[in-house]
């Protein structure tokens, strides 16, 4: 996740006009931060994938709309439940591991991460790399421009060696806008770790994910790294609980897709009629969330000018979350142009941590 990139990053990405400085414009010294929305092939609109998503059989939703400001805000508040272990075991990971990781990429490297969200684990390898090499450029690509800001926000302040070039894009967008503006490495050029944590690969379905791999071995040439993150298979009881918690924050996650559809496309969802559901697909090996409505009912959407009819016990399949052995890891990234170098996993051995070499 291969040379450095920033000083002609605002000439080379196609990118629209610069978004206003973050915080207080002069906080940061000139260089420090700079903020990127691409706009390259045009990707579908929020209101595009809402029609086409509620007018498919079965309707479905992409996760990605989970995080706009609100969500993220709760995305925070489920990865500080009992029930979700993954950022735990995680964070665990990286406490244990994180100089081993920086010792096991040849440097210097920029590091690149896909779906940053708030960059708490990030800073963790962060600290890591500036011991090793004193300097930093950090590129985080997310769809949330709030997640992005707070995050950086957080590491410059934290970091005065620490360079930031933040995309907002989605991921396969920001990794072709990497790759066009350095496609080869040369004899001066950084080195890349991209960093995709939080098992949030296993949000995509097989086709899927061996796609993104390969837009991101694309952008690598041989020997920089992909630190990727998975969740291990486990019981079922466990796995459901993890999104389902008695607190009903995930369900307040859950729905808030559609409080969003009602805010930015004037929809009119009641949300005391759809309930949030969690289960186990043991054919597919993965959770699935659901929202399920409670009643025969028609929702209308009048920014799209369309009504959408549910039956009593219909659902919108909001998303997968795909678990996964070592063996599974193994074989992804040998399909992808990469090799498992080093596997680490938390003590419970619920997650596992690999650094996948370009080949």
């Amino acid at each position: 996740m291969a040379p450095a990139l920033g000083r002609d990053i605002e000439s080379s990405l196609g990118t629209r006009a610069e978004e206003p400085p973050l915080g207080a414009p002069a906080r940061w010294p000139a260089g420090r931060l700079r903020l990127r929305r691409l706009d390259a092939g045009h990707p579908p609109t929020f209101a595009e994938e809402v029609r086409q998503g509620l007018t498919a059989s079965p309707k479905v939703l992409q996760p990605k709309y989970f995080y706009d400001e609100l969500g993220s805000l709760l995305f925070g508040a489920i990865c500080a439940l009992p029930e979700y272990y993954l950022t735990r075991a995680e964070t665990e990971i990286l406490h244990a591991h994180a100089g081993e990781i920086a010792a096991s990429v040849n440097g210097p490297v920029r590091m690149v991460e896909l779906g940053s969200g708030d960059a708490r684990k990030t800073r963790l390898l962060v600290d890591a790399l500036l011991s090793r090499q004193g300097q930093l450029d950090y590129m985080p690509i997310d769809i949330s421009r709030s997640a992005l800001e707070a995050g950086s926000q957080e590491l410059l302040s934290t970091y005065p060696n620490l360079r930031v070039t933040a995309l907002v894009a989605d991921y396969g967008e920001g990794l072709r806008a990497i790759r066009a503006q350095h496609p080869q490495r040369n004899g001066h050029a950084k080195g890349t770790l991209v960093l995709f944590l939080g098992s949030t690969i296993g949000n995509l379905g097989p086709a899927d994910r061996a796609g993104l791999l390969r837009e991101v071995r694309g952008m690598l040439p041989a020997g920089d790294a992909l630190l990727l993150g998975t969740d291990l298979k486990k019981p079922e009881s466990v796995l459901v609980a993890a999104y389902d918690d008695p607190l009903g924050v995930t369900s307040a996650f859950n729905l808030n897709v559609l409080a969003r559809i009602n805010r930015e496309l004037d929809g009119g969802f009641d949300l005391r009629e759809f309930r949030h559901l969690a289960r186990w697909n043991e054919e597919e090996g993965r959770i699935e969330m659901h929202l399920e409505s409670r009643r025969d009912q028609t929702v209308p959407i009048r920014s799209l000018d369309l009504e959408i009819g549910f039956q009593a016990g219909e659902t919108i399949h909001t998303e997968s979350s795909y678990k996964f052995s070592v063996e599974q890891v193994e074989a992804l990234a040998a399909e992808t142009g990469f090799a498992v170098a080093r596997v680490w996993q938390d003590s419970g051995r619920r997650f596992a941590s690999s650094l996948l070499v370009a080949r």
